[in-house]
């Protein structure tokens, strides 16, 4: 397995750029999902995201592309992930981006909207060798918001 691939838990996976020889080697693996993050044109060079969904889709392995520009992360960015997690077969996901940094923190933010814990949110991703401790403040927030009771908007 090549070194890029990041493991965070059983089920997902991050990794820098990713390029369509990487497709197969996710195959192997058994991933089911890939996930690109990065806008395509972000640098010269770069695969774009239709390269990348052909050879997913070729190697039998589903394909989103949920991109996140320089304005960061938002909650349709965090929906969308949802989403395809929800969708997505049983098996590993892996998460591209350019250094595998946003692929984290939208899994990480997702996972606080749903109460994870952020300690073990924030040391998942340190195992996988990303240091989001700068966001726990955010994480807090959407992990507190997570148990909040819930009211109907009026009618």
């Amino acid at each position: 397995m090549t070194d890029k691939f990041k493991k965070v838990s059983d089920e997902f996976w991050v990794s820098p750029q990713i390029s369509v020889k990487d497709v197969d080697e996710a195959a192997a693996m058994g991933v089911k999902l890939i996930i690109n993050n990065r806008p395509d044109g972000e640098a010269l060079g770069q695969p774009n995201s239709a390269e990348i969904e052909a050879a997913a889709k070729a190697a039998g392995i589903a394909y989103v592309h949920i991109p996140v520009d320089r304005t960061g992360i938002s909650p349709n960015h965090t929906t969308a992930f949802e989403q395809a997690m929800n969708d997505a077969e049983d098996g590993p996901v892996l998460a591209f981006c350019r250094s595998g940094t946003r692929s984290i923190l939208v899994r990480s933010y997702a996972e606080a909207r749903f109460g994870k814990p952020v300690d073990l949110i924030i040391s998942e991703a340190a195992e996988a060798g990303y240091d989001i401790a700068g966001h726990e403040p955010a994480l807090t927030l959407l992990h507190d918001a997570s148990k909040a009771p819930r009211t109907e908007p009026p009618v």
